[in-house]
């Protein structure tokens, strides 16, 4: 029971700071849990004092555990591993990386995981910006490459400064910071696209796009890398196959059979792994 008290209270010192009550109304608070034997988090919101996400920010900040509520850091509502951590969708990924870490992230040699999908709005950017973060949650230092060349979204979704980024590096033009450490989950490193260049497929040909993922691999514990759709052309493969292994993402009721049948047929002769189908149901 002691040790409950001190939990509630570690709880409510945070929630009394980031809501900056005063002192009548922490202890209006405390009179109304006593009398109705709640916890202090419950107890605030029940008085109107707090909110659930000033809750689940405190209990974030005791846990060590990355949460960011969408009004208080502006973030993305699509990132809803960081925005709404409890829940459906938050709880696919945390299950998504659970499969992972157990097959993929198992002690073998480190790979880069491009994620791949038939068609445009397959919601594999999402589903990238969200495994990230939930990989990211976990401690490990992870970085999110956005190699979708031909129409880049995770600027946009992370809220980055896109003016240089990939392209710069593979095409021997970046001069500045193009790896960009997201606030709200410090473990997560996130390198933007960038300028969208006319030659992406050439680009990420080259030898030095391969030569950036085992460079990278040595600076992170997970690089995830988001692609183009393959109905876009050939990107999707080529970047798959400098990263070593791969995942599918198809959409519920709306991805084509035939369209996923011959991209996953596409890995028989791909030096990429595959590890597996994921279909996205938000």
């Amino acid at each position: 029971m002691q040790g409950a008290e001190v939990k509630d209270q570690s709880i409510g010192a945070i929630i009394s700071a980031s809501r900056n009550l005063s002192a009548e109304q922490v202890e209006k608070i405390l009179a109304y849990q006593r009398s109705q034997g709640v916890r202090f988090g419950e107890a605030a919101v029940s008085l109107g004092f707090a909110s659930t996400d000033d809750v689940l920010f405190a209990l974030s900040q005791q846990f060590h555990y990355p949460y960011a509520p969408v009004e208080h850091a502006r973030i993305n509502p699509e990132l809803v591993t960081l925005t709404h951590p409890f829940s459906p969708q938050a709880e696919a990924f945390r299950a998504t990386r659970s499969q992972l870490m157990m097959r993929f992230y198992n002690g073998t040699e480190p790979q880069a995981l491009a994620v791949v999908s038939p068609a445009s709005g397959d919601g594999k950017t999402y589903f990238c910006a969200n495994l990230a973060v939930s990989l990211a949650q976990l401690g490990g230092r992870t970085l999110l490459v956005d190699a979708d060349l031909r129409g880049p979204r995770q600027h946009e979704l992370f809220g980055l400064n896109n003016s240089e980024g990939l392209s710069a590096v593979l095409s021997g033009r970046a001069t500045g910071q193009v790896i960009q450490q997201i606030a709200t989950v410090p473990s997560l490193f996130v390198m933007p696209v960038g300028v969208t260049p006319p030659n992406p497929l050439e680009l990420v040909e080259r030898p030095a796009f391969g030569l950036l993922m085992r460079e990278f691999l040595t600076k992170f514990d997970h690089v995830i890398v988001d692609t183009p759709a393959a109905s876009f052309g050939a990107d999707s493969h080529v970047v798959a196959a400098r990263c070593g292994a791969a995942l599918v993402i198809a959409r519920r009721n709306e991805t084509r059979v035939a369209a996923l049948q011959e991209l996953v047929a596409t890995f028989e002769q791909s030096p990429a792994k595959l590890l597996g189908v994921i279909v996205n149901e938000f």
